[in-house]
C-alpha cells in the first residue's frame, strides 16, 4: 500500500494596490463620484507599479479594479505589462461616503463626527451613505472569493485607500476602530496571503521593489 499523501493547503497571493493620485488626492473626498481621473503624476505611479509586479518570480494571473475610472486607469499598465486584461469587480468599490462625496476635506475635518470617523469609524455611518462595518465586510468578502477562484496562483486588485486599510485591519487581527492608524499611499503595494488556514500580512504600504517578498 502506498503511503498515503498530504496535500499541502494552497493559498492566493493577494496584491492590494491602491490607485495612483488625482487632481484631488488629499483636498476632496472623492467617494464614487464619476468622472476622476489620474493626474500625470498618478499615471507614472501606475506604470511604477506595473515594473515593481512585473518582476515577481510568480506573475499575476489576474487583474481587478473598482469601476471608477481611478482605479482602471491604474490597473491597465497592470495588466498590460503582464498580458492580461483588467477585470472590474464593484465590491472593490470606494466607500458610499453619501452626503459627504465631493466634500473639501478642510471643511469635514470641522465637522463634529470627524472625531468619530477617525477614533470609532465602526459607529460611523455617512449621512445616506454606507458605514464602514459595511465597506470592511463587502470588501474582505470580495477578497476572500477571489482568493478561492484563484487558489495557489497571484491575483491583483486595484482598490481604494480605506477599502485596503480595512482589509489589512481584518486580516492582521486588528479592530476597524484601528485601521485610520495605517497608511496606505497611492500606488502602494500591500500584500495578503489568503487560504482556509487564515490570512497572512506580508507587506504593507510597499512603493519600492517587491522582489524581495516571500510568500512560500
Amino acid at each position: 500500500m502506498s503511503p498515503r499523501s498530504h496535500k499541502k493547503p494552497t493559498h492566493t497571493v493577494v496584491l492590494l494596490v491602491r490607485h495612483g493620485q488625482t487632481p484631488s488626492t488629499g483636498k476632496v473626498l472623492p467617494g464614487r463620484a464619476p468622472g476622476l481621473h489620474l493626474a500625470e503624476a498618478g499615471k507614472a505611479q501606475a506604470e511604477q507599479a506595473a515594473q515593481r509586479i512585473g518582476e515577481l518570480k510568480k506573475p499575476p494571473v489576474a487583474v481587478y479594479a473598482s469601476p471608477l475610472e481611478r482605479t482602471r486607469e491604474t490597473a491597465q499598465p497592470i495588466a498590460k505589462h503582464l498580458g492580461l486584461r483588467v477585470r472590474t469587480h464593484r465590491g472593490l468599490l470606494e466607500c458610499d461616503f453619501g452626503d459627504w462625496t465631493g466634500k473639501q476635506l478642510a471643511d469635514l475635518r470641522k465637522k463634529p463626527e470627524w472625531t468619530q470617523v477617525q477614533r470609532t469609524p465602526s459607529s460611523f455611518r455617512f449621512p445616506s451613505g454606507e458605514s464602514f462595518s459595511e465597506m470592511a465586510t463587502r470588501t474582505w468578502d470580495t477578497l476572500c472569493a477571489l482568493a478561492r477562484a484563484h487558489r495557489g496562483e497571484t491575483i491583483v486588485a486595484v482598490s481604494h485607500a480605506d477599502p485596503i486599510k480595512a482589509v489589512l485591519s481584518q486580516a492582521a487581527g486588528a479592530p476597524l476602530d484601528l485601521f485610520q492608524r495605517l497608511t496606505v499611499a497611492p500606488c502602494s503595494v500591500s500584500t495578503l496571503l489568503l487560504s482556509d488556514e487564515g490570512p497572512v500580512v506580508v507587506n504593507v504600504n510597499t512603493t519600492g521593489s517587491l522582489k524581495e517578498i516571500s510568500v512560500s
